[in-house]
């Protein structure tokens, strides 16, 4: 006889392998996320250097990780370069590196629309009291505009972390990995065990992303009241 579907958060260890499963997904979206932002903010610089054949490798860089989708790119990076190239790659490494790839790509975007919107005026003046080119981004250009970029940050933050449910499609042991084989051992013994399951697995990705929504939304809001006043 099938029992309750919530049950089957509570049998054996299943509780805990979801938890467990979070802690991975969770420990691949942190390590790309500030790796891919300390790339990120250096290529972000790069791009508004005034070289012509740098800005057209970084501007291919970053269409080709915003144009290939994230499924492709991983099982690129997991299955055929390695294939190709007769290495072997754990998993958990492989989607770390795509996916910091992919923030420092659309970091550097964010990085780049914030160096530009820096009056003018303002990197004049570093220029006239003798400031280098370093001591421009130190002291003028990244103080001025980083402001600007927390909320994209924070919204690139959040879309990372949700993009970790792909990670089952190169056998990482993520959450959506977790419950899915959670939900085919116990199909015979639970009604609805998919629904509670999956319900748990959104409330867990909700407590990691509301948080960070509330976030962005409040130094927006701080933006616009200081550009008003």
């Amino acid at each position: 006889m099938a029992h309750s579907g919530i049950n089957i958060l509570f049998e054996g260890r299943n509780l805990t392998r979801l938890l467990g499963g979070l802690w991975i997904s969770a420990k691949i979206a942190f390590i790309a996320i500030v790796l891919g932002i300390l790339l990120g903010i250096i290529l972000g610089m790069l791009r508004t250097l005034k070289n012509p054949l740098l800005r057209v490798i970084l501007r291919l860089y970053l269409e080709f990780f915003r144009i290939v989708p994230t499924v492709v790119l991983l099982f690129l990076f997991y299955y055929i370069l390695p294939q190709n190239f007769h290495i072997n790659l754990n998993a958990e490494v492989v989607a770390t590196l795509v996916f910091t790839l992919w923030v420092a790509a659309e970091m550097s975007d964010i990085v780049r629309s914030g160096l530009i919107s820096v009056p003018r005026h303002q990197v004049d003046a570093g220029k006239a009291i003798g400031l280098t080119t370093p001591q421009l981004y130190r002291y003028v250009l990244l103080p001025q505009s980083i402001q600007l970029m927390i909320p994209a940050t924070i919204n690139l933050t959040t879309r990372v972390i949700k993009t970790t449910s792909l990670l089952l499609l190169i056998s990482v042991m993520d959450v959506i990995n977790v419950g899915q084989q959670i939900i085919e051992a116990n199909n015979q013994h639970y009604q609805n065990g998919a629904f509670w399951i999956y319900g748990f697995i959104f409330i867990l990705y909700f407590i990691l992303c509301y948080p960070l929504s509330v976030w962005a939304r409040h130094i927006e809001r701080k933006e616009k009241l200081r550009n008003n006043g």
